[in-house]
């Protein structure tokens, strides 16, 4: 058994206590539908844009783009670069939008103009196919975590979440995980920071240094600076790259986020601030990824030899706090990574939640008639379901890279929720028809592909070869979603397809100033 980390335990022991003392002043506001999922549309922008940031930055983007770092190097900087440039995409394109569209969900907004019943069931869909495999990622590091440095065993660290991440959601809602997220936020870009500039002191700031030491250390050499070691070819980059700028703009705990604010200025103010910090979080990333591979390498203390890490190479950036700051900052930057893994899971386990009791059973199969209280018993049941799910699982995928957990359901996000959003907003002809014979094909094959991939064929079944070469298959997913979106959009010619068309001008003016006609209120609440 690991020999306790006290440090950690306590640094833990204390977000926890905070965490905890939030849910339950949460609990105390938390009276209405509205309060539970979207905190009553009050957070500012400044405020959504630290806890979208702090929802964004996962376990995946901190533990396992550094722990990717340290084993291929450059091809590292394509997940750095798209994590920017989605948010850019967001920013520009969806945020203000979104918000004076919808009230809940995205399915809120599409359903405007599209018909209901369809679109939610094809959301409620999307959404658990996006959400099970992202919290997976979240759950494996959190596993990874405790039986390195807790003293605990892999399982008993999965439990712990499940547990903590159920109590967040289930009593406080969107109030207390939007607060997690925030203080979140704030401490892993604290610790990062130092632990960037420990990096840098180490090496007198000289990058050239830090870099040469880099490529001596790393068995591959100067290979490291170099593309072509993780991704040797140019579809797994352009697959690689629109998975996140199209899964960003289509994951339903970020798009949920949108909804929290009072207007459309206030979401769009909210993304500006989140891709700020998520482009200061990936530069400090980088900065920690060259240290590891420099400081981590061959270390006895925590390899095996070469790159073979102890606790594999989720830890390298847990390993490497320990060489600049100690035990002590180890033990902080343990509790900031599990601190990480709780406000996530909260933030997936709450959208997936909402989008099952809202569109499906209060949408789709209750049809609009169901109290508060019922649909918020659904929620709560919801999330204990998937809770149980999310141990299962990560009990089965225990030593997997976070970082290529994390992005299969960004691949299934740009796949069937990002096209239809897209459509949705800026094109007239889109109809009924083609959002849900777009979003089934994409989501199908995405999920198909990546079942036959080597991430899951290989890595996970245990077979020599994949059934399908690439391991983000998002380039055909998504491009299938398009094509047959707009295939059966321009061949629909029922009067249903005519009446959405018609309804596009009402949509735009709503969209730009937030304000919707009474037709579509109505169409709205069916």
């Amino acid at each position: 058994m690991t020999d306790l980390n006290y440090p950690a335990i306590g640094s833990f022991a204390l977000f926890i206590v905070a965490t905890l003392f939030i849910t339950v002043y949460a609990a105390r506001r938390t009276r209405s539908r509205k309060d539970f999922y979207v905190a009553g549309s009050s957070i500012g922008g400044l405020q959504n844009g630290i806890a979208i940031s702090g929802d964004y930055m996962s376990a995946a983007s901190f533990l396992g783009l550094v722990g990717l770092m340290f084993i291929g190097g450059f091809d590292t900087i394509y997940f750095i670069v798209n994590l920017i440039l989605s948010w850019a995409v967001v920013l520009f394109l969806i945020a203000e939008k979104l918000r004076n569209l919808g009230s809940y969900t995205f399915a809120d907004a599409v359903s405007v103009r599209l018909a209901a019943r369809p679109i939610r069931i094809l959301a409620a869909t999307a959404t658990l196919a996006i959400a099970v495999p992202y919290l997976l990622a979240q759950m494996v590091a959190a596993g990874t975590l405790v039986e390195s440095l807790f003293g605990l065993s892999y399982t008993q660290g999965v439990l712990i979440v499940g547990v903590l991440m159920t109590i967040y959601v289930t009593f406080g809602g969107m109030i207390a995980t939007t607060w997690v997220q925030i203080i979140k936020a704030i401490l892993l870009v604290g610790g990062g920071t130092i632990l960037c500039i420990g990096v840098l002191v180490t090496f007198d700031f000289d990058i050239n240094r830090l870099g040469g030491q880099a490529v001596g250390a790393h068995p591959q050499g100067l290979a490291i600076m170099q593309p072509g070691l993780l991704y040797p070819d140019i579809v797994s980059v352009i697959s690689l790259s629109l998975a996140f700028i199209g899964g960003t703009a289509g994951l339903p705990h970020v798009l949920m986020r949108f909804f929290t604010v009072p207007d459309g200025i206030q979401a769009r103010r909210s993304a500006a601030w989140a891709m700020g910090i998520i482009s200061y979080f990936q530069f400090i990333v980088l900065v920690i990824g060259l240290g590891a591979i420099a400081l981590v390498t061959d270390n006895p203390e925590f390899t095996r030899g070469g790159l073979d890490i102890i606790g594999g190479s989720n830890m390298a950036a847990i390993h490497l706090s320990q060489v600049v700051g100690g035990s002590i900052f180890m033990g902080f930057i343990c509790a900031v990574a599990f601190a990480t893994i709780l406000a996530v899971v909260s933030g997936l386990m709450l959208s997936a939640a909402t989008t099952i009791s809202h569109d499906l059973f209060a949408g789709v199969i209750r049809k609009g008639v169901c109290t508060d209280a019922e649909e918020l018993r659904v929620s709560r049941l919801t999330v204990v379901l998937l809770s149980i799910t999310g141990i299962l699982l990560a009990i089965q995928f225990k030593g997997q890279n976070v970082a290529v957990l994390a992005t299969l359901p960004l691949v299934i996000a740009a796949s069937a929720n990002f096209p239809i959003l897209l459509l949705f907003m800026y094109w007239k002809g889109f109809t009924t028809r083609g959002a849900v014979a777009g979003g089934y094909t994409g989501l199908l094959l995405a999920v198909s592909l990546i079942i036959l991939g080597p991430n899951v064929w290989v890595n996970v079944l245990g077979y020599a070869e994949p059934l399908f070469p690439y391991a983000y298959p998002t380039l055909f997913s998504m491009g299938a979603c398009f094509l047959f979106a707009w295939l059966f959009s321009i061949t629909d010619k029922s009067r249903r397809a005519a009446a959405e068309a018609d309804a596009f001008a009402a949509q735009l003016r709503r969209s730009q100033v937030g304000e919707l006609s009474p037709g579509l209120t109505a169409r709205a609440k069916a």
